[in-house]
């Protein structure tokens, strides 16, 4: 799920993995390490600038979708979710 809190957005997902990076189309798909939380849920705190972004998270090296946001056709065959900052 994505939750806007003030100026950032805090990306949050539940997942049987070890690892879980964020990745998006507003640093270029880069990874960016999730932490996991007692409550066994990996987040992430953000700034973002306006604009329309594509995303995912990647779990142990599968690519996840965030089912909270809609999402469209990869180029490579899979989805992304799309997150809309204002």
């Amino acid at each position: 799920m994505v939750k806007k809190t003030g100026k950032m957005y805090v990306f949050k997902i539940k997942a049987d993995a070890k690892k879980v990076k964020l990745k998006g189309s507003w640093n270029e798909w880069k990874e960016e390490d999730m932490k996991l939380s007692k409550d066994g849920y990996f987040s992430k705190r953000k700034k973002i600038m306006p604009g329309i972004y594509e995303f995912g998270y990647l779990a142990d090296g599968e690519w996840v979708i965030d089912e909270s946001c809609n999402s469209v056709n990869s180029p490579f065959g899979g989805k992304n979710s799309v997150l809309e900052v204002k």
